[in-house]
């Protein structure tokens, strides 16, 4: 499907500008994808977290030497992702706050930036009016970034070795220079500058390494710094820069609140989890009095009194917690291909700010119940363990000819990636004992390496043109149709507690269901005997329900 622009029509008055979503319950999930932004690991290990239906990909660069870690890659893929002008429209992430996520990724942005601003300053003062010695440095670790990717230690002592060796020839050339006059002490500067650049860009990547760290750790721990992103608030009606980010993060909030959804086939629902139960009930309506006939209702008559019963399910004979308040929401449900690569949002006059109008709902729940176009759903939620996991059960009437059908469907979305859950660990290397040379002992390393420190040099001066630096050096493809909670989200079945949460919901959405479907057939004159028989087997049977993979059909 073709992606529209998702924001046509959308309204930036003051109301919209209002936070929709609630924080409560929702922290960990959010602040562990936000820590992505602050790592300084491989961009490689974002494969790792990739789940069975959605994988990230690494594009690479030209130039190893000006490749992005994960936080770079991370914090720009995202931050451009779900903030670029005509960007197409999202999938929304149950269970988390987008905004909180991309605020992060800007603010982590920002910090960066600030120190590639006096990296620039250092490679202009100590590398580009030495130019020469610049570039015989940088083919220097450029040659031994290539020799270290060698997995054997052989290897990295070869890569070692050619450095010794270089500075020797370095020192060498200080002590038996060729030249005379202005060109010696130019050739001696050329030499000894870069060197002196590097120690100087060392202690400014060695400052903010620690701040990011921090933040990563900060944010894992619960007592996160908060994102600081002063660019989003214009300070008068010329900055329009500021105000675009501030439209920006505002429609981002607007589409998470979206009541369009998109099925794709044996992925389930996207942002939702794929679909591991199905029960249905469809009889015949037959009159109860074979002389008068059924009293007309419709499909939303139906949907409108579970609607009302779903809302009581907190509620209980007995005080033992039980369920916390769920959220019950009409949702219209768009069929796009499995592998489909951009979703396009319903648009026109029933659709206001994302979300589809009561009216049209309406129609749909009663219209299209058959043939192409959108469903409808009522969907029940849970956001638990703190966001890391959504359990949604959808319910769906169907009136066929005579048939009436009323089908629940459970979906579950586990916890995030345990990728986005490691804090940071201190780098350490273990070496031998002076005296006990038999046994070892851990030593404190620097938090950025003489390799890091050059690429961070080298990159801050193209990090101005993020489109330059992402063709030379490479970037984060992020899977898509994209949203950032389903995108590296597990199956919960491997989490006991989890798995139990899930399947325990089954059972009484699926009686209340049943129960006020019940009372709207008797209401209008319908034998419901029949139905409740099924409805009694129904119940029996969902008594110990197992997950499985009900989208996907052994045909």
């Amino acid at each position: 499907m073709g992606a529209e622009v998702a924001f046509d029509g959308f309204d930036f008055t003051p109301g919209a500008q209002v936070p929709l979503t609630g924080s409560a319950g929702q922290t960990a999930a959010t602040f562990a994808l936000a820590s992505a932004a602050y790592r300084d690991s491989p961009m490689e290990e974002i494969l790792k977290a990739d789940n069975e239906w959605h994988q990230s990909t690494v594009k690479a660069g030209r130039i190893k030497l000006f490749a992005p870690n994960l936080g770079e890659a991370f914090a720009g893929a995202v931050a451009a992702r779900m903030l670029g002008a005509g960007r197409a429209p999202l999938i929304q992430s149950f269970g988390t706050e987008p905004q909180v996520v991309v605020e992060h990724c800007l603010a982590a942005t920002n910090i960066r930036r600030e120190r590639d601003n006096w990296l620039s300053a250092v490679m202009v003062l100590c590398g580009l009016l030495f130019l020469p010695g610049l570039l015989v440095w940088l083919m220097v670790f450029q040659i031994r970034t290539q020799i270290a990717k060698r997995a054997d230690k052989r290897g990295s002592a070869l890569g070692t070795t050619l450095l010794f060796a270089v500075g020797a020839l370095a020192v060498l050339f200080l002590v038996r220079m060729p030249f005379t006059g202005f060109w010696a002490w130019y050739a001696r500067a050329a030499v000894v500058l870069p060197v002196v650049g590097w120690l100087w860009a060392k202690q400014i990547c060695e400052r903010t390494a620690k701040d990011l760290r921090e933040r990563w750790d900060g944010l894992l721990s619960g007592g996160g710094i908060g994102a600081k992103i002063p660019e989003a608030v214009p300070g008068s009606p010329g900055e329009t820069a500021a105000e675009q980010l501030r439209q920006s993060l505002a429609r981002l909030s607007a589409e998470q609140q979206s009541n369009s959804v998109f099925y794709a086939g044996p992925k389930g629902v996207l942002g939702m989890g794929t679909r591991w139960g199905s029960w249905q009930l469809a009889e015949d309506l037959v009159a109860q009095d074979p002389k008068k006939e059924i009293h007309p209702f419709r499909s939303w008559d139906v949907i409108r009194s579970i609607h009302d019963q779903l809302r009581m399910l907190e509620r209980g004979p007995l005080n033992t917690g039980g369920f916390p308040a769920p959220s019950i929401k009409h949702w219209i449900v768009t069929p796009i291909g499995e592998k489909a690569t951009a979703v396009s949002r319903p648009g026109g006059t029933d659709v206001d700010a994302y979300t589809v109008k009561t009216h049209a709902v309406q129609d749909i729940c009663n219209k299209q119940q058959f043939g192409s176009g959108d469903r409808h759903y009522l969907g029940v939620q849970w956001t638990l363990w703190d966001g890391q996991l959504i359990i949604t059960m959808m319910i769906t009437v169907t009136v066929l000819h005579q048939t009436l059908r009323i089908e629940v469907t459970g979906h579950a979305l586990g916890p995030v990636n345990p990728l986005f859950t490691t804090k940071p660990e201190a780098p350490t290397k273990e070496v031998a004992k002076t005296v006990k040379f038999w046994e070892t002992r851990k030593v404190s390393l620097p938090l950025v390496t003489a390799d890091e420190v050059v690429r961070l040099a080298a990159r801050a001066p193209l990090t101005w043109y993020p489109p330059l630096l992402n063709w030379i050096g490479g970037s984060l493809g992020l899977p898509e149709p994209f949203g950032l909670r389903h995108a590296w989200a597990d199956q919960p079945w491997r989490h006991r507690f989890m798995a139990d949460d899930a399947l325990r919901a089954a059972t009484p959405v699926l009686r209340v269901v049943h129960s006020a479907a019940i009372k709207v057939l008797e209401e209008n004159g319908v034998d419901t005997e029949k139905f409740g028989n099924r409805s009694a087997f129904l119940s029996t049977a969902v008594q110990d329900p197992s997950p499985r993979k009900a989208d996907v059909y052994d045909a």
